[in-house]
């Protein structure tokens, strides 16, 4: 059941609580709402500013409860920061701070939105429902009794006059935004409860959900029959055998048929590193190393519930990298489907080594345009932390439109170089490439490289998103909890609207 997402004038709809943004000084309460709101509480709301008690700090909320003021029993004034520089970032803060204030209350909530703001109200609308159900979620569904468990918001009013425009952004917002809660569910989801075969069993009741998006899960035999040797080999330690998992979405009237995009997914739903054992510290977090698949996997459940007329396929590599006796082995030489060889000097490389198999069947099924998103190296986290992602592209108007979808989408991707001498990091004595290098250096080039070999023609771009796709703690904004963050769902959907 998803929100229910209203537009109305504050006080035509009972709402538990109204939300007022609130800018810092000078500026303080900007727009005819604000003002209206402020004069019916007496000026409550000037004087906090006055006081300091009240600042509009990005990220705070204060919670004032009424007695008969207004048809509403509580306001939350969230801060927005500098009134000049509010971005949509800034509002998806503010909704989740709001969100945080009233985690006991639940229920309606009444956003006003403002037009002094130097975003549309469409946009304002947009972040501020992403906010509030993204800064709702909670990651402790296992607990058999938690107290602290946040009241959901069923129900997100817009306090403006009903448009067309405002509507459609907030009912995307939400449905997008929804969809990026079920991908964080995917990867903090425990390894013994979400294995290659559950996963699959996700994608397959996902697709049942819609009437133009199929899936197809290859077992095994399947993938041994394709010659899939590199997937192969990082499943062949774990008794929870390996799965390629595709879905197809097929819209009755595709605006380019000539456009199928192809999406694909690193779903290593446990790497323990295999016989290149990882340390034991913050193991248990591998349990993440799917976020990739579990934000391709809902970036096409999304969509695919926005009816958006583009084409897409996508294809997620499920295996778990365990040690055991049929574990691969440095040393080993493996081939990949495209019939390239690959030497094993690193068993936790082995995410490449997936995506190299699921890279080569998205260009088998027709994909023009290829994405893949991975939670791939370590060393892109230590390098841009947990707010961007590395971009890697073969084709400049391609990384560009990923670029741009990034960053209206909040899925924030930076460029990352990919020059042909960089090749030189995965040559091989013995085989076509190697897995991994020795030489501590460019370690999220090397594997894009890597990956390119498989890519196939046409473009193709590599999303390393080791920082942003699982949080070992907050990161202080609307993603408030350590986990899945649901990363690449929201911007899957702002690439396909781009060919709508």
């Amino acid at each position: 059941m998803g929100v229910t997402i209203e537009i109305g004038l504050p006080g035509q709809t009972k709402a538990d609580a109204l939300a007022v943004p609130v800018a810092q000084a000078p500026h303080g309460l900007g727009g005819e709402g604000g003002r209206i709101v402020d004069e019916k509480l007496h000026g409550r709301l000037t004087r906090l500013l006055a006081s300091g008690e009240l600042r509009g700090d990005p990220g705070e909320a204060l919670v004032l409860h009424l007695d008969g003021e207004l048809e509403t029993p509580r306001v939350v004034a969230v801060g927005i920061g500098d009134r000049d520089r509010v971005d949509l970032d800034a509002l998806r803060t503010a909704g989740a701070a709001a969100a945080g204030a009233l985690s006991n209350v639940g229920g309606t909530l009444c956003w006003l939105l403002d037009d002094t703001l130097p975003l549309s109200l469409a946009d304002q609308a947009r972040a501020l429902v992403e906010g509030t159900i993204l800064g709702s979620y909670a990651p402790g569904r296992w607990k058999t009794r938690d107290d602290r468990t946040p009241r959901v918001f069923e129900r997100i009013v817009l306090g403006h006059f009903d448009t067309v425009e405002l509507r459609d952004a907030a009912e995307r917002a939400a449905l997008v935004a929804e969809r990026t809660n079920r991908a964080r569910d995917l990867a903090n989801m425990p390894p013994n409860e979400l294995n290659p075969q559950t996963l699959a069993e996700h994608a397959v009741g996902l697709a049942g959900e819609h009437e133009h998006l199929t899936a197809e899960i290859l077992g095994p035999r399947e993938i041994d029959e394709l010659g899939m040797g590199a997937l192969a080999a990082v499943g062949a330690g774990s008794r929870n055998e390996p799965r390629l998992i595709v879905l197809r979405y097929e819209p009755p009237s595709p605006t380019r048929a000539d456009v199928l995009l192809g999406l694909v997914g690193k779903a290593i739903t446990f790497d323990s590193g295999g016989l290149s054992l990882k340390p034991p510290a913050h193991m248990e977090d591998m349990k993440g190393d799917m976020a990739g698949g579990a934000g391709t996997l809902h970036g096409m459940g999304a969509v695919a519930a926005l009816e958006l007329p583009v084409r897409a396929v996508a294809v997620l590599a499920a295996a778990e990298n365990l040690p055991g006796g049929n574990a691969f082995r440095p040393g080993d030489i493996l081939r990949a489907a495209n019939g390239k060889t690959i030497e094993i000097t690193n068993t936790d490389a082995e995410g490449r080594l997936v995506l190299a198999d699921a890279l080569w069947y998205a260009r088998r099924e027709g994909a023009t345009h290829v994405l893949d998103l991975a939670t791939l190296t370590g060393a892109m986290e230590l390098a841009l932390g947990d707010l961007y992602a590395g971009l890697f592209a073969n084709d400049d108007e391609w990384r560009d439109r990923i670029l741009a979808a990034g960053n209206r989408s909040g899925d924030l991707v930076w460029p990352f170089p990919l020059h042909s001498r960089y090749r030189r990091y995965v040559d091989s004595t013995f085989a076509d490439l190697k897995n991994a290098s020795l030489l501590r250096q460019g370690s999220p080039v090397l594997a894009a490289k890597f990956l390119e070999e498989f890519a196939g023609e046409g473009p193709w771009a590599h999303i390393d998103m080791a920082g942003p796709g699982f949080f070992e703690r907050s990161r202080g904004d609307y993603l408030g909890v350590p986990g899945g963050t649901g990363y690449g769902v929201r911007l899957i959907a702002e690439l396909a609207e781009g060919y709508a």
